[in-house]
């Protein structure tokens, strides 16, 4: 005889085992899920983290050269000047202590996660011979103030080395772009500090310029006053009648520079003046016997340079240029002899010297 079950057990037992089993294969599923969910994040973290990884080696200087050249500029002074990137440097025959030709390194800055833009700077050590202040007069430079001496043009910054070392020595810092005048100073600056330590030649550094000159106006000549020189006016050929451009720098220390005419790369007629008012920029130095006897305390000691003493110091005035092409003497001023003597006298009382006629 069939029993009955009032209280319905079995088919609660059975309800249950049901349930029991729902939950056990939802918790599976769930686990699997997890598992999964997991793998995904993991696997989502480490390619993030490989695509940070790529992105700060592309766009920062991680695991690069804390310096270039020896130590000479450190990491954070290219940055300063070319923006943020990786470092690399090119250092060829790169010494601090030695003067040749060539004597250069070579810091690039590469950016870019996807296209890389590279942005060079070159660092040159030169001594300044036989040219005298030819090579660093530039008539659109805007010249150091306070104890540095040096100066920033469009094709690069210049800065001599401090008191004590060899004269004529300078640091140059040449960029491929434009502008940051105030950063090329103070990295020549403190690329001319870095040398003379290598060289142990200073006794303290030089701090970087607080302020440049303002670059000099190109505007139409004076020829009374040629160059801003009061009563400087040169006996001109009558023939020269076209128009030739005067660009004069603002300040005079450490070289003052004049230029008559334009680009003097490609036009022989260009005429320019140059008073070094720092004799640590050349290595130029008085010669023993030479002819003194037409130009007072004044004689030549290169081609186009003369010294003389100002106030106790040595002081270079410098005449280049103004010859035509095909022709023997000089266009502009074809009287040079009166052309020396006029800036001679003019140019010394401009920067407070004793005569020099």
């Amino acid at each position: 005889m069939e029993q009955n079950d009032p209280d319905g057990q079995d088919g609660r037992r059975s309800a249950a085992g049901r349930l029991d089993t729902a939950l056990d294969r939802r918790g599976f599923t769930t686990r699997a899920l997890r598992m999964r969910l997991a793998t995904v994040l993991v696997a989502f973290c480490l390619v993030l983290v490989g695509a940070l990884g790529f992105v700060s080696y592309r766009l920062t200087n991680i695991g690069g050269p804390d310096a270039v050249c020896d130590g000479a500029v450190s990491a954070d002074q290219v940055h300063d000047l070319l923006g943020s990137g990786r470092i690399r440097e090119s250092k060829g025959r790169y010494s601090a202590t030695e003067n040749h030709t060539g004597n250069s390194c070579t810091a690039t800055v590469s950016s870019g996660v996807f296209k890389t833009t590279e942005k060079i700077v070159q660092f040159t050590i030169a001594l300044n011979t036989d040219d005298g202040p030819r090579v660093l007069a530039a008539s659109d430079a805007r010249l150091f103030s306070g104890d540095s001496a040096g100066s920033v043009t469009p094709a690069g910054a210049w800065a001599v080395l401090p008191e004590g070392c060899e004269k004529g020595v300078r640091a140059e810092v040449r960029a491929d772009q434009p502008g940051h005048d105030e950063a090329r100073a103070r990295l020549a600056v403190a690329f001319a500090n870095r040398v003379a330590k290598a060289r142990g030649c200073a006794d303290r550094a030089v701090a970087a310029p607080k302020e440049l000159s303002a670059k000099g106006a190109v505007t139409d000549p004076d020829w009374t006053n040629l160059c801003g020189l009061p009563g400087f006016a040169p006996a001109r050929n009558p023939e020269a009648q076209w128009r030739m451009p005067q660009q004069v720098t603002t300040a005079t220390a450490p070289i003052w520079s004049c230029r008559i005419g334009g680009d003097s790369q490609y036009d022989s007629r260009v005429q320019e003046f140059a008073i070094t008012t720092e004799p640590r920029t050349t290595a130029l130095t008085r010669k023993d016997g030479a002819s003194t006897s037409d130009l007072g305390r004044a004689q030549w000691v290169a081609d186009g340079t003369l010294v003389t003493t100002c106030r106790g110091k040595d002081v270079f005035f410098t005449i280049t240029g103004g010859i035509t092409s095909g022709l023997e003497k000089p266009f502009l001023f074809p009287d040079q002899k009166d052309l020396v003597r006029q800036f001679l006298t003019a140019g010394g009382k401009a920067i407070g010297c004793e005569p020099i006629l």
